[in-house]
């Protein structure tokens, strides 16, 4: 185990800064098949790299300013991804913004909480959590979701599910002061809402998984690499995306899954320390992963994709079809159930789990 975790924490100091070097060399170049896969790994290997030093940091910050903080390194990961990607092709990503940030809603609402409540309540029959905050956390994502993907499909200013420009700064003003609102309240006004409650599952806490905060010469160099890392991901992500759409044209799938893959490489770190915390006991730090990671998504994006629309004439088209809208209204009338009681089972778990398979579905069979 110590080998392991000698070879991983190596991995993570040194990998970041080769995918940057990687970078350099072919940011300008075509580069074959071959050096294109290795470039997709390495990739992949930062955005863990990149999740692994927010982590480190997080530890040294504690609850629940950790859980923002890899919520934000998480949110400028796929940011940075998006803008790269319309920069590269506008007219073809119009619609990449809406696909990608209603992919992390489904995504972390549903397959995220699903495995998160299964893994907990499989180990103690019951996963429990402070309602309270984790409440507060669902209603801002609907707001924000109803405020930014849902009304453009229904007002009249402009043909399609488009926004106006007035409406799009409303829209990108309202997702900010929300989001903004709600780290207030997670992190000073009522911080008591995200922690576990007063008779928690802390007696089933693994002894193995507590450990010292790292010290700050250590998160200093986190902090550094973290920085490494987020520019690593974002320029590869610009150099590989022809191999992505290649091979998910070449199979003969929608372009939907394009947004499907960005929102879940992005979320694949988050989505492993969500439930290691719940496999951990953790659960209250699991849904405020998850939580968090949906809210910033939405509440960050969509501003800079409106500043690059209104200021830059990029093509935006954020509202959703009428199957995504009602995977939608059952994600939240479930999640409203779920969370309500402050507690779950293995069976909110699954339900939580089966609409996250719909919605795959029925991006395939549309």
């Amino acid at each position: 185990m110590k080998l392991l975790s000698r070879v991983s924490n190596v991995s993570n100091n040194v990998l970041p800064i080769v995918a940057l070097a990687s970078l350099l060399v072919f940011w300008n170049s075509t580069p074959s098949l071959f050096v294109m896969v290795l470039l997709g790994i390495l990739l992949a290997i930062s955005v863990l790299a990149a999740v692994h030093h927010a982590e480190v940091i997080a530890h040294k910050v504690g609850e629940p300013y950790g859980s923002l903080i890899l919520a934000a390194a998480v949110t400028v990961i796929e940011v940075g991804m998006l803008v790269t990607l319309m920069i590269a092709s506008p007219q073809e990503s119009a619609t990449l913004a809406r696909d990608t940030v209603f992919s992390a809603i489904m995504i972390i609402c549903n397959g995220i909480v699903g495995i998160s409540l299964i893994v907990k309540a499989q180990r103690k029959r019951t996963a429990t959590f402070n309602a309270e905050g984790i409440g507060g956390a669902l209603a801002a994502i609907t707001a924000l979701t109803t405020m930014s993907l849902i009304l453009p499909s229904f007002t009249t200013s402009t043909p399609g599910a488009t926004f106006s420009p007035a409406q799009l700064v409303f829209a990108a003003v309202t997702a900010l002061v929300i989001y903004l609102v709600f780290v207030f309240i997670q992190t000073v006004r009522h911080r008591d809402f995200f922690l576990p409650p007063p008779v928690s599952e802390n007696s089933t806490t693994l002894v193995a998984e507590h450990k010292e905060p790292p010290s700050s010469r250590l998160a200093w160099i986190s902090f550094a690499l973290l920085v490494v890392a987020l520019v690593s991901v974002v320029g590869l992500a610009k150099i590989t995306s022809p191999l992505l759409e290649t091979a998910i044209y070449g199979a003969g799938l929608p372009s939907t899954l394009i947004a499907v893959s960005i929102a879940g490489l992005v979320l694949l770190p988050e989505s492993i320390a969500a439930v290691r915390a719940a496999y951990f006991g953790r659960t209250q730090t699991s849904l405020n992963l998850a939580y968090g990671s949906a809210m910033a998504s939405i509440g960050l994006t969509i501003p800079v994709i409106a500043v690059m629309s209104i200021f830059f004439g990029f093509p935006i088209v954020l509202g959703l079809s009428a199957t995504e809208l009602v995977l939608f209204v059952l994600t939240v009338a479930v999640s409203i159930l779920t969370v309500v009681p402050g507690r779950a089972t293995i069976l909110q778990g699954a339900i939580h789990l089966s609409i996250f398979a719909g919605f795959i579905f029925f991006i395939i069979n549309p």
